[in-house]
């Protein structure tokens, strides 16, 4: 496909995603967010006190959970009302809106397949688009799995540079969530350890060999005739032989699950560490390690709505997802990847136990929707949506050319 072609349909997408995700944004502002301007106030006259500034109690311990989201709204406030808070919010809803597209686009390649499906998560999450910290956190979430995949793609250091600020950001502006970021490596951590332990056979064979060569070694022709072991040691290289030519197989046509082994993924763990200790880079000391347990101990969570466990006959939305992703994993021939299949069991557990983690499984498994059915059209119909994407560009392609055209014949007179 030309690239003339790429740019216009990427710009026909880029503003369709921009005035779908402003127009879902709510006008009307949450309690929370009065609330948020306060504490944006008092931070920036009296700094973190670590004491709520607003409770009948004196010296009652509070721990300014998103500081720097609450001193920027009211900075907002202070410069728009409430009109600019509207507009802050709208601004972040198109960069989440965008930040999905093209995570998807660099992932999976298929662009009209990622601009369908960018519609759709935002859809999903539209309940989730307010004037709060977590419109934030989405938009570091979703750059959290773009930079760990072009990572283990690239080995680049710049990626690994970023997953290590994004940590220090949400530790500072929704310290609640920092505890989940580590969530997101989990699925690429565990899908390395076992492509490690798949090939444990052949390791433990070559152990053997070795062992048996330095036995060789040092025993004479005679005994070594004797004992058999030129014959053991040709066993031992058939059943290597064996092994590594299984394991090539199903690496190359898999049943279903592809297990990827990538050597970047011993440097994930590394960054994973490192970003651990980001949670001291905040000035309300141990909070990131400490906050979301205390929050979840006692009764009080049973009593918030968005706590409770999730029903299903509640969110059919939500169902629809969970059927698509159930029709292309049993009815389709497409292959899921080991860690894409933790991170889409893993969620959808984390959202069937408290309902507000939905939104993480929108966000999060939309990427990996995107490429199954990347998948699924690449296999059967590659042109077809190349094909549609051209249909589409054609008309504005047809409408940039005449204005170039008319504008280069009045030049020309």
């Amino acid at each position: 496909m030309k690239k003339k072609t790429i740019i216009i349909f990427n710009i026909i997408a880029v503003i369709s995603i921009i005035i779908f995700s402003m127009a879902i944004a709510p006008k009307t502002l949450q309690n929370d967010t009065f609330y948020t301007i306060k504490i944006g106030e008092f931070i920036l006259e009296n700094g973190i006190t670590m004491q709520d500034p607003f409770s009948w109690h004196e010296n009652l311990a509070y721990t300014f959970p998103h500081w720097a989201y609450d001193v920027a709204i009211f900075l907002i406030y202070n410069l728009g009302g409430q009109f600019g808070i509207y507009l802050s919010t709208m601004i972040l809803s198109a960069i989440l809106g965008l930040t999905i597209y093209f995570t998807n686009c660099k992932i999976s390649k298929n662009r009209l397949v990622s601009f369908i499906i960018t519609l759709g998560a935002m859809y999903l999450l539209r309940a989730y688009v307010a004037a709060r910290a977590q419109l934030v956190t989405f938009i570091l979430f979703a750059l959290t799995i773009y930079f760990i995949e072009m990572f283990l793609q690239t080995k680049k250091k710049r990626y690994a540079l970023f997953l290590i600020i994004i940590p220090i950001i949400i530790a500072n502006v929704h310290l609640a969530v920092w505890p989940f970021y580590f969530v997101l490596y989990l699925p690429y951590i565990a899908e390395y350890i076992i492509s490690l332990l798949r090939n444990s056979d052949v390791k433990f064979f070559k152990f053997k060999l070795n062992r048996l060569k330095r036995k060789v070694s040092k025993l004479p022709e005679e005994k070594i005739k004797e004992l058999e072991l030129d014959k053991k040691e040709e066993r031992l290289n058939s059943k290597i032989e064996k092994c590594i030519r299984r394991h090539e197989r199903m690496q190359e046509n898999p049943y279903k699950i592809k297990i990827e082994k990538n050597s970047a993924g011993k440097w994930l763990i590394v960054i994973f560490l490192i970003c651990t200790l980001t949670g001291l880079l905040t000035p309300v000391g141990d909070a990131p390690y400490t906050y979301l347990v205390k929050t979840m101990q006692g009764t009080t969570t049973q009593s918030i709505n968005e706590h409770l466990p999730l029903t299903l006959a509640q969110n059919k939305e939500f169902m629809g997802v969970i059927v698509a992703f159930l029709i292309l994993l049993v009815f389709t021939d497409t292959k899921i990847k080991l860690r894409d299949l933790f991170m889409v069991g893993g969620l959808l557990l984390l959202a069937f136990e408290t309902r507000r983690q939905v939104s993480m499984f929108v966000l999060i498994c939309s990427i990996i929707l995107n490429k199954l059915v990347s998948q699924l059209f690449d296999k059967y119909d590659p042109e077809g949506c190349k094909t549609v994407i051209k249909q589409l560009v054609k008309p504005l392609r047809n409408s940039i050319n005449y204005v170039f055209n008319y504008f280069y014949k009045c030049m020309a007179v």
